[in-house]
């Protein structure tokens, strides 16, 4: 399931280390550094360091990638294809998907309340 991710509450937070997106998705780093190699949307700047940091726009391209590759069981040039294809479409469903999680967790929890 993509994690549902509220951008309101983290506005705050500009940069995002490789480690905090690997929690939130819930994958190790190697993954989220293999999908940077692979999937051209995604662009983390890097600091002196050559640590990477994800802006808010990277983790939306990251759920996106994990909703095709991880839930949807696309292959990689598949999702690759998708994402150049139609990804207004793509965010559009990833966020009705996201809507409706929502409301089924808020129905469970009035359901265990009774």
């Amino acid at each position: 399931m993509v994690p549902l991710i509220d951008f309101d509450k983290e506005q705050q937070k500009l940069y995002y280390s490789i480690g905090e997106v690997a929690e939130i998705f819930k994958v190790n780093t190697s993954l989220i550094r293999f999908w940077e190699n692979e999937f051209e949307v995604l662009q983390p700047k890097k600091n002196k360091k050559g640590n990477r940091l994800f802006t808010t726009e990277d983790l939306s391209n990251l759920k996106l990638i994990y909703h095709l590759v991880k839930e949807r069981g696309y292959t990689l040039d598949g999702a690759k294809k998708k994402l150049k294809d139609n990804k207004s479409d793509l965010e559009q469903q990833v966020e009705i998907r996201e809507s409706l999680l929502k409301i089924r967790s808020y129905l469970e929890e009035l359901k265990n309340q009774l």
